[in-house]
């Protein structure tokens, strides 16, 4: 169902001449006396000519500027492409973040084009691994329901990084690495870019089974009657209102010596109508992105079991479809979760909550050391934090670290704080709880919300746990940048896996 799309990385440090390429893309930054070539394998005499001729050729260095010139002698290709990175300062190198984008946009927008050279400037094999993650999530297309490609440009399929540190013991696991990295985000945007027409609760289940192939993980899926059976109330309540009935998937990764245990939970909301309490028509189609934290979660365990790391990782995916119907549940009606609480559903529109309150109690458990929940959850992420900043909340122990993460992986988190008085406002006249609070700081109201599902661990404590709000960067509709495509982004997978990374790495 999901046609993937990978790239061939590679690194060399010999003669340009001798690696013949399609383009060979060379940066370019804005310096405080204009556009600066930065350090490049040309020769002394064509790198001052170059840089003597960047004014009158337009070129200004600016961030996802691509400027093609005809190719050298000396490099081997029939074009020299001169890439934007943005602003510089003398004496600084670029930062990993930036030296990630400008691979990124560079390898977008020279889709077409096979075999790419990458001589961009890098200090060391971090940086290495940071061109070649941008040119992995640059080389994306999704073409699956085009009854012709003709015009459409295939995406690059071979990189090659000219760098110095070739030769470096460490480089071919760096390159392993974001090849996955570039796989996992690829996966995770053709899953939300699918039309819900092809993408629903059963299809996603299988979806999933099919993605693991190969991988050392198991894959257990519950269906209606099995939710039913078992009590997930959240689970059905939101999706007895559509013909194609909800899933439960769990993709399980447990290698013998895992060192620490972390659950992960997606909100799978595969369209959402808003059910009876029916959103606007105006933006709809975007709701086929409403499982997104769905396909982050199990595109990250995936990564996990693919690179082999010492931790057992578990995804949880809570699937339905929010629809209207005679069948569907109503504002006032009262839903039995998974472990017993009860919730009043005073708005029907919010429905991600209620399938994540499930997941989260089943995650709670197995006892895990760190609970991690990501969904699409609410409207007022992005008032408060836009299209591009995910919001995280919960415990210090998590939220710090997951910061961290992001700050490494070039994403952007921001740590939100989930306030007392905030609590009261989901109270029920008739249930344990109702979906919807405060509306002023929703974000935050949804979060406390989903704080009242998190388990105790076998100490007695609560079992330490993040919520991430993705509503806005998860999904894409403006215009491309660096090597982020339109519609489905794949935000996140990278901070899940360096939070691992890191948990690993305390932990040894």
């Amino acid at each position: 169902m999901v046609k993937n799309t990978e790239i061939n990385l590679s690194a060399f440090s010999r003669d340009l001449k001798k690696a013949p390429s399609d383009a060979v893309v060379i940066g370019v930054g804005q310096g405080s006396d204009g556009p600066a070539l930065l350090e490049n394998p040309l020769t002394a005499k064509s790198a001052e000519a170059l840089s003597e001729s960047l004014k009158v050729l337009g070129v200004t260095g600016a961030a996802d500027q691509l400027v093609r010139l005809p190719g050298l002698p000396e490099t081997g290709a029939g074009v020299i492409v001169l890439a934007g990175v943005g602003k510089i300062r003398d004496g600084q190198q670029l930062s990993e973040e930036t030296l990630r984008r400008a691979a990124g946009s560079a390898v977008r927008q020279l889709a077409g084009l096979t075999t790419v050279v990458l001589a961009l400037p890098t200090a060391g094999v971090a940086d290495v691994a940071a061109v070649a993650e941008g040119a992995a999530m640059g080389a994306y297309s999704f073409t699956e329901y085009r009854s012709s490609t003709d015009g459409l440009k295939e995406p690059v399929r071979n990189v090659a990084v000219f760098t110095e540190f070739a030769a470096d013991k460490g480089l071919q696991p760096a390159l392993t690495r974001a090849a996955l990295i570039g796989k996992a985000v690829n996966a995770t945007r053709s899953l939300v870019n699918q039309p819900p027409s092809h993408l629903y609760p059963e299809s996603f289940a299988e979806a999933a089974k099919e993605l693991s192939k190969g991988l050392p993980v198991k894959v257990t899926v519950w269906d209606e009657k099995r939710l039913e059976k078992e009590g997930f109330g959240g689970i059905m309540g939101v999706g007895k209102g559509s013909t194609r009935q909800p899933r439960l998937v769990k993709v399980e990764y447990a290698p013998t010596k895992a060192t620490a245990k972390i659950a992960l939970v997606g909100k799978g909301i595969t369209f959402d109508t808003g059910g009876i309490s029916i959103k606007p028509a105006l933006g709809m189609g975007d709701m086929k992105s409403d499982m997104a934290g769905a396909a982050v979660v199990l595109n990250t365990v995936l990564a996990i079991a693919g690179l082999g790391l010492p931790v057992k990782a578990t995804a949880w995916l809570c699937i339905a479809e929010n629809m209207p119907s005679g069948a569907a549940s109503r504002p006032a009606d009262v839903l039995t979760m998974f472990g017993g609480k009860t919730v009043e559903v005073l708005n029907t529109d919010a429905e991600g909550r209620l399938v994540m309150a499930d997941g989260i109690v089943a995650a709670s458990q197995e006892f895990p050391d760190a609970i991690i929940d990501v969904a699409t959850l609410t409207g007022a992420q992005l008032i408060a934090l836009g299209n591009r900043t995910a919001g995280v909340m919960g415990a210090d122990s998590v939220t710090g670290p997951l910061k961290a993460a992001a700050d490494r992986a070039g994403e952007l988190v921001w740590p939100m704080p989930l306030p007392e008085e905030l609590r009261p406002s989901i109270d029920s006249q008739v249930a344990d709880l109702a979906n919807i609070g405060e509306r002023h700081g929703g974000m935050m109201t949804a979060a406390v919300f989903l704080r009242e599902f998190v388990g105790k661990g076998k100490d007695g404590e609560p079992i330490p746990w993040a919520h991430i709000d993705i509503a806005g960067p998860s999904f894409n509709n403006g215009s491309p940048y660096g090597y982020t495509h339109k519609q489905g982004t794949g935000c996140t997978v990278r901070t899940l896996l360096a939070y691992v990374e890191d948990v690993l790495a305390q932990a040894a």
